[in-house]
């Protein structure tokens, strides 16, 4: 078997090769994350003039200390002044000590303040723009992309960046001019001095630099098995009812199980790189001091150091590895953000396969004219769903599509609302090229009412309205009245404000279909689809819907799929789909008489019933 090499090892082999390929961010992700800093550029001035002076203030007060060691207690001449002098003077240096103290405190008060208020501002910036800008893409990217990893991105990745903005940054800057500080004070003080101080310097600089390496790997690691939990828990919830109903949930249990414990060992490599840096620079550390006090004691002893100057060189020692893990913790904090920030990024850099054109043609008002030429979709690559479809559908005129599954129905509302691009062809309402067309304005014009109707929580007024101001309460009202979801409505705790859950789990199949022909009627379209709109209805609410969508058809360009031909038969004009052509057309009775593939369906529904 092929020996693992030391990194495969460590971070489990084939995991980290699955990160790694996860990770399709090719830019510099750092400097792109501080171009969000630019409108806040007076407020980073003002943070890095705080951290200057509590540097400078942190740097004095050893030598304040060290000072009055050699001045009022062990200096030459000490036993000369009167103990009165040197207890006074030893009062001054506390005082000053404690007034350093206190400015310290408040500069750092302010600092913090300002950064974290900064951080949050940032945070709320990214959040808004990535949702907006997974509102603007395809439907092909939601067709392909889990649930789950769409909200780890806007969730958890945007957390993890939050400290750079709020801590990170900062400290980064404090600590490299902490450190410069500490060596040229110590310089200063005494030069040889200081060479014992930082011969094990370059021995920590070396293996801070392994360090970020490894802890880079292990934060794109913990991300990635975060992001699968994620999606797991997204899908699997979604389906509880289906897991429960075949009686899975022990199966469910040990899928869970395999991917928490993958995120259980990837936080423990992480917690374990942390763990085996920390002691080792504590141990690095502990043998400077050693080193420092062994050639500084000499010194004093001689004569030649003052007991004061060494008490400032053991406190800077403390003070110089102090920042060196600082910085190394932060740099940990740095690579977890930046493994974030590369997941943000590639889903911002992901395009939109659909754009609109910029100067596109408006066509208002919309009579709702379709046409079809000569149109050839697929999904992917050249599995056609449709091929070579021609047709063309008047104003007001009500057309309804049949067919098996898979025959492409479905497919022909996608392309008139272009949430997809035909490959070849063209689609045009009222003569005019969808594509040369703003989605906006083409969506606008359509309403759509699908099978599986989606109710947000919120209340029944809000569901029908969706936040669209222009539609008044009264308009909300007129139209649940046309189409008769006033009746169920009126007799609701509250009416209008009855608060509804997620996906209308409280109301039944026909009444969420009356809210969503509501939804539909209140913004006036001048085209309607019905996607399998009056399917799976309970008995109650059947002649209601039958009402309702009668009301919405008149006077619309409507287009129908359907399953259930009874409700189609007054269709002015059926198609029959059959492999992405249409293979049949005419009415009703026109259709039965054909003996094609409509009579078959249609005598094969008369069995069932």
């Amino acid at each position: 078997m092929k020996k693992q090499n030391g990194r495969d090892r460590l971070f489990g082999g084939q995991e980290a090769r699955e990160a790694a390929a996860e990770i399709h961010y090719e830019g510099r992700a750092l400097p792109r994350l501080m171009r969000y800093m630019k409108s806040h550029w007076k407020t980073l001035l003002l943070c890095f003039g705080l951290v200057l002076a509590v540097t400078g203030l942190d740097l004095s007060r050893p030598v304040l200390i060290g000072n009055a060691i050699d001045r009022y207690i062990t200096g030459e001449g000490v036993a000369a002044i009167p103990p009165e002098v040197r207890f006074a003077g030893i009062l001054k240096a506390a005082a000053l000590y404690v007034a350093v103290l206190v400015v310290l405190f408040l500069c750092n008060r302010a600092q913090f303040w300002l950064m974290q208020r900064t951080g949050q501002r940032i945070i709320c910036q990214i959040r808004e723009e990535i949702f907006a800008h997974v509102e603007s893409l395809t439907m092909r990217f939601f067709d392909i992309t889990p649930v789950g990893k769409i909200v780890t991105r806007l969730t958890n990745d945007v957390d993890a960046i939050n400290d750079v903005f709020a801590n990170s940054l900062v400290q980064l800057f404090k600590n490299s001019v902490k450190m410069v500080g500490l060596v040229v004070i110590m310089s200063l003080l005494n030069l040889r001095l200081t060479g014992y101080a930082l011969v094990l310097v370059p021995l920590v600089a070396v293996l801070t630099v392994l360090f970020r390496k490894l802890s880079r790997q292990a934060f794109q690691i913990t991300r990635s098995r975060l992001s699968d939990l994620n999606t797991y828990l997204s899908e699997h919830l979604s389906g509880m009812r289906v897991i429960q109903l075949f009686n899975r949930e022990r199966q469910k249990y040990e899928e869970f199980e395999g991917k928490n414990g993958g995120l259980y060992r990837a936080g423990f490599r992480e917690l374990m790189i942390n763990a085996t840096f920390r002691p080792i620079l504590y141990f690095i550390s502990v043998v400077a001091l050693i080193l420092l006090m062994d050639q500084g004691g000499g010194e004093v002893l001689r004569g030649s150091l003052s007991i004061g100057t060494l008490y400032i060189f053991i406190n800077y020692m403390d003070n110089l590895f102090q920042p060196i893990q600082e910085l190394a913790e932060q740099f940990a904090n740095l690579q977890n953000a930046i493994a974030s920030a590369e997941k943000i990024f590639t889903l911002l850099d992901t395009k939109p396969l659909l754009t609109d054109p910029e100067e596109p043609a408006h066509v208002r008002p919309i009579r709702g004219r379709i046409e079809f030429d000569h149109v050839w979709f697929a999904y992917q690559g050249e599995e056609w769903v449709l091929r070579d479809v021609s047709f063309v559908i008047e104003p007001g005129q009500r057309i309804a599509f049949v067919g098996a599954t898979g025959a492409g129905k479905s497919s022909i509302l996608n392309l008139i609302g272009r949430y997809y691009d035909v490959q070849k062809g063209t689609i045009r309402v009222d003569g005019v090229d969808i594509r040369q067309m703003s989605r906006e304005e083409l969506r606008s014009a359509i309403g759509q009412v699908q099978q599986d109707v989606f109710i947000f929580t919120g209340d029944i007024q809000s569901n029908i309205r969706l936040r669209d101001e222009q539609i008044t309460d009264e308009m909300v009202r007129e139209a649940a009245r046309e189409v008769n979801a006033a009746r169920f409505i009126d007799r609701l705790p509250g009416g209008y404000a009855h608060p509804v859950t997620e996906r209308g789990s409280t109301l039944s199949a026909g009444q969420r279909q009356l809210l969503s022909f509501a939804r539909t009627l209140a913004r006036d379209p001048a085209i309607l689809v019905l996607d399998e709109a009056t399917s799976n209805i309970d008995t109650e609410t059947e002649q209601w819907i039958q009402e309702a969508v009668e009301h919405l058809m008149r006077g619309r360009t409507t287009i129908m799929v359907a399953h259930r031909l009874s409700t189609i038969q007054h269709a002015d004009l059926i198609m029959v789909m059959h492999h992405g052509k249409i293979c049949e057309s005419g009415t009703h009775q026109e259709l039965l008489e054909q003996d094609g593939i409509y009579k078959k369906l249609y005598q094969l529904q008369l069995a069932e019933h």
